[in-house]
């Protein structure tokens, strides 16, 4: 029998939690020290339950001494939630805001951070390969989970979700079909391998690691909002030293540069869609 959930309202479940993040940093150099501990909460007590543990104490040391539960935690602890061209009316700013703006530049370096399973990434080679702007465009494509990185590479989705990705697409203004862009087989839509070429995945952690490359576009859409505040502050801090002058940012829904310390480096171009432009 699975023990029962965890009560997360504890002193010592607080407790665990933060012995239980600072041993899987020091263990294993991933660091949720600074994600929204709500979440962390939540998905922990799923995991020490799917893992048959009555404690976080009890999840901490399996964690500890076997390596290979590490990755099944890993896939509890980041959020693999995603869809190809997910909110419409932000890839719609993109064609109509941005790459006018994009056009202008000989070459092109765009960064997906908190990639997941890549379907951010596979949208915008899509777009750009539709605007004409792919061919000189390098699309790095970034995540801390190794096994959603693989999956995000191959580029393979299943067939059911093909008609709300096409939905999807339709509504932000596609110029071709999807369908231009896949193959189906086997029950798994494979995307174009002549996209993938223009796209780059790689490990990249918001919490650890520093700035890497310079580019024109960043877009990280639903990553902030598992962060605390200090941790925010960090990503953004590397998002506005990543962004050439008048580059361009781009957040999910319910995610702002509002109270930001770095909220008067940005301009607003679509504040609907969370799209901004560094000054």
């Amino acid at each position: 029998m699975r023990p029962r959930m965890l009560d997360v309202a504890t002193k010592e479940f607080d407790i665990e939690l933060r012995l239980l993040l600072e041993a899987l940093y020091l263990k294993y150099h991933y660091d949720f020290r600074g994600y929204a501990e709500s979440s962390l909460k939540r998905r922990l007590a799923q995991a020490a339950e799917r893992l048959d543990c009555a404690t976080l104490s009890q999840l901490q040391d399996r964690m500890l001494h076997e390596p290979a539960l590490f990755p099944v935690l890993l896939d509890y602890l980041t959020v693999q939630v995603s869809e190809l061209f997910r909110d419409p009316s932000y890839f719609r700013g993109l064609r109509e805001h941005v790459v006018p703006v994009l056009r202008t530049y000989p070459s092109l370096k765009v960064w997906v951070a908190g990639c997941s399973t890549g379907e951010e990434a596979w949208s915008l080679a899509i777009l750009l390969r539709e605007e004409g702007l792919l061919e000189r465009t390098l699309i790095y494509a970034t995540d801390i989970n190794p096994t959603a990185l693989q999956r995000a590479e191959a580029g393979v989705y299943a067939v059911d979700r093909i008609a709300s990705f096409t939905q999807n697409h339709r509504l932000s203004g596609a110029r071709t079909s999807l369908s231009d862009y896949y193959t189906a087989a086997y029950g798994g839509a494979v995307f174009d391998r002549s996209l993938k070429g223009h796209i780059i995945f790689s490990d990249h952690s918001l919490a650890t690691d520093s700035v890497f490359a310079e580019v024109q576009l960043l877009s990280c859409r639903n990553v902030l909002i598992y962060f605390n505040r200090e941790l925010q502050e960090r990503a953004l801090g590397l998002f506005a030293e990543s962004l050439c002058h008048k580059g361009f940012l781009g957040l999910g829904a319910r995610e702002s540069l509002r109270f930001s310390s770095h909220e008067a480096s940005f301009t607003p171009v679509v504040p609907e869609d969370r799209l901004y432009q560094k000054r």
